[in-house]
């Protein structure tokens, strides 16, 4: 006898303390070790999912995760709700509120009470401690895996600060000399300015859970379900079943995805397909979960509930696409994993050859080789990013562009490709006429009865008829108005004659020409056809013409009709066009184009989220849905948005020129520095008074990217 097979549920994980990919490939590894399966780790989301064996409960696996120092627990909802301050926030308030008075004794006269070196030291040492196991825990593991990062630069600045001021006013307490060996304000700074870069940049990546949650919000908490009897009565989301007959009116959400069995009506899919215009649906045809019923009532078979439906996948596909993308790694970073080793290896040489070299005493060559260490310090070069980004997303801001993250400001600088989607972000989602196509009869008649019959319609195409009609026609009498679900209107004028104006369905026994969004007929014979097109933004045309000019590939990537993107294709000059593309297939190209070099992706629907997520850069507008807002990196405000995208390439390769600068500044202070201090021709006071001059210049420098041109 065969046993039952019991389905295995996927576990989430919230885990607090993953900064970086190694921390992820650490939990991902104990994982393994625990027999989980179908293991993903997002360090960036702070998340992991697996499938728990039978030997071992999933409360077993997140006691095991924070066995190993990160702090697990199993999510209960698709996005818990986290109040209060983060880690990272609180560890950077905890820092600054004994970094500040440290500062201040640097200012005060020498009577002063701070500059006691016991009060500086006790103020020093919590500070120092956090460092250790902030950075010291990164800095380990960037070791083991041969590749130094900025942390370790930052652990050893602090550590041969804190220490070498724990030995000078050891040694020297109670004399005049002991002043000249406290930098015990060094030691803290440093820990508190980089917490505070990394304050910065967890505040962007926060931006991805809330995409995450905005995609989750859309789905519907209740349905409206057919019993036994064939009454409706309402049952919660969770309740619905395969094969279940769900009942949606006029304004509803749609629940799931299913089949129209009974009714007919209007649906908005752009969330998903990008298609401007509402379409016209009936019995059979299929319909997607969380578009909305804008006109008519059906009853809907349910085909694929939960994780099956599109607009779970949808939230999948925007996890994926921001656990695939790569790790951006920093100008610092690649730096310090050659500066690092170097710099420890001149520290230990200098104190080898000042002894046994040169036979000094050991506590000159101690001196000697703490001070490379001073010297070496990052201070600047732990400035030189964040000084410079905090400037330059202020002006950004200034000037109506949010850009969430330095990374993004890197990434932007180097874009190679930008994927523009069509409707709501090259043109604005308004409908203009095109052409009427007159057949037979008298154009003005014709308008006028468009524009009265038209005027008795909700549907959104009716409502720009009209506005786009109402300069040219005039008010004519209209009797026995009946609207046709799903088709379009009738009337009879003053003459007695029958007008019909709709859909293709309407005139599908007059013509076969389907290429006309409005058929208007008279006394059941066609008179005249109605073309619409999106209108185009103002600024479209000249801005793609300048991102040409800069030699940056442009693309055209939509949900819309094939022929409405030739012809805006044509109208922008685009040379590439990608139309009628779901979802999946958008993130497909991003993907793509992603691969070959630095792509930006430009949208505002939620249908645009999972590629917006997957480009090097997501961009979208103030006015785009809250999913878009949230997923894409950089959003641009105001009414017309689309006008501040140069700008927004502008600054950011001017700040990421900067902090090359600044980069190199602080680098070159480092290399001309360090031997003139392995000589002995610098003391660790001194060292800390030329470190200033050189965290002075990064300054200076990020604080000119406001007005440089």
């Amino acid at each position: 006898m065969n046993e039952p097979t019991v389905e295995k549920t996927e576990t989430i994980l919230d885990v607090e303390g993953m900064t970086c990919a190694n921390c992820a490939i650490g939990v991902e590894n104990q994982l393994k070790k625990l027999g989980a399966d179908e293991i993903k780790v997002n360090f960036a989301l702070g998340e992991a999912s697996f499938i728990a064996p039978n030997s071992i409960s999933a409360d077993e696996i997140a006691k095991g995760i924070t066995q190993i120092g990160y702090k697990s627990r199993i999510r209960e909802h698709d996005i818990d709700e986290k109040q209060g301050l983060s880690s990272i926030e609180k560890k950077f308030w905890f820092s600054l509120i004994f970094t500040l008075p440290l500062i201040t004794h640097m200012f005060l006269p020498h009577d002063s009470f701070i500059q006691n070196p016991i009060l500086q030291a006790f103020l020093a040492f919590p500070v120092f401690i956090l460092g250790v196991f902030h950075f010291g825990k990164s800095g380990l593991s960037s070791l083991r895996t041969g590749a130094p990062n900025m942390d370790v630069l930052i652990f050893i600045g602090s550590a041969s600060a804190f220490f070498y001021s724990s030995w000078g006013a050891y040694t020297f307490y109670g004399t005049p000399l002991t002043h000249d060996f406290l930098f015990f304000e060094t030691s803290a700074s440093i820990v508190s300015l980089v917490l505070l870069g990394n304050l910065l940049e967890h505040r962007s990546i926060t931006k991805t859970t809330s995409a995450i949650k905005d995609l989750s919000a859309m789905q519907v908490k209740t349905a409206m379900r057919f019993n036994s009897n064939g009454e409706p009565e309402e049952i919660t989301y969770n309740a619905i079943q395969i094969g279940d007959l769900l009942l949606v009116n006029t304004g509803d959400v749609i629940p799931i995805d299913g089949i129209i069995m009974e009714g007919n009506g209007t649906i908005d899919e752009s969330m998903v397909s990008g298609e401007s215009i509402p379409l016209n649906k009936e019995k059979g045809d299929k319909v997607v979960g969380s578009t909305i019923l804008t006109d008519g009532n059906i009853i809907v078979k349910a085909e694929a509930i939960g994780r099956n439906t599109v607009l779970s996948k949808i939230i999948d596909l925007v996890k994926n696409a921001q656990q695939d993308k790569p790790e951006i790694q920093r100008l610092g970073d690649r730096i310090s994993a050659i500066f690092v080793p170097i710099v420890l290896g001149i520290s230990l040489t200098t104190f080898l050859l000042s002894k046994f070299g040169f036979d000094l005493s050991t506590q000159q060559s101690m001196l000697q080789a703490i001070a490379v260490l001073v010297i070496s310090c990052p201070c600047a070069m732990g400035l030189a990013t964040p000084t410079a980004v905090m400037v330059g997303i202020g002006r950004a801001a200034k000037k109506g562009i949010l850009i969430k993250g330095g990374s993004t400001l890197e990434e932007l600088a180097k874009t190679k490709t930008i994927i523009f989607d069509k409707t709501g972000t090259l043109t604005t989602g308004k409908f203009t006429i095109k052409s009427l196509n007159v057949i037979d009869g008298n154009e003005q008649e014709i308008i006028d009865v468009l524009f009265n019959i038209e005027g008795r319609s909700a549907h959104p195409i009716a409502k720009s008829i009209v506005e786009n009609l109402k300069e040219k026609a005039k008010a004519i009498a209209l009797s026995d108005i009946e609207e046709v679900k799903g088709i379009g209107l009738s009337a009879t004028d003053e003459m007695g004659n029958n007008w019909k104006v709709g859909s293709y369905r309407m005139a599908s026994e007059l013509t076969d020409d389907k290429l006309h969004e409005v058929y208007i007929l008279k006394n059941h014979k066609l008179v005249a056809t109605l073309d619409i097109e999106d209108e185009i933004k103002p600024i479209a045309k000249e801005m793609i013409a300048e991102l040409t000019h800069q030699g940056i590939e442009i693309i055209l990537l939509s949900g819309d009709k094939q022929s409405k993107c030739d012809d805006l294709a044509q109208t922008l000059n685009i040379q590439t066009i990608f139309a009628e593309q779901l979802p999946e297939e958008k993130l497909a190209k991003v993907q793509e184009y992603s691969s070959k070099g630095n792509t930006v992706m430009v949208g505002d629907g939620v249908n645009d989220a999972p590629a917006l997520a997957r480009a090097n850069v997501g961009i979208s507008f103030g006015d785009a849905t809250d999913v878009s807002i949230n997923t894409a990196q950089v959003v641009l405000l105001g009414t017309n948005g689309i006008d501040k995208l140069t700008e927004a390439l502008h600054l950011s390769r001017l700040t990421f020129k900067t902090i090359k600068q600044n980069l190199f500044w602080a680098f070159f202070y480092n290399v001309l520095a360090i031997p003139v201090a392995a000589f002995g021709f610098l003391s660790p006071i001194i060292a800390t008074a030329t470190m200033g001059l050189s965290d002075i210049v990064v300054i200076g420098n990020s604080i000119l990217l406001k007005v440089k041109k």
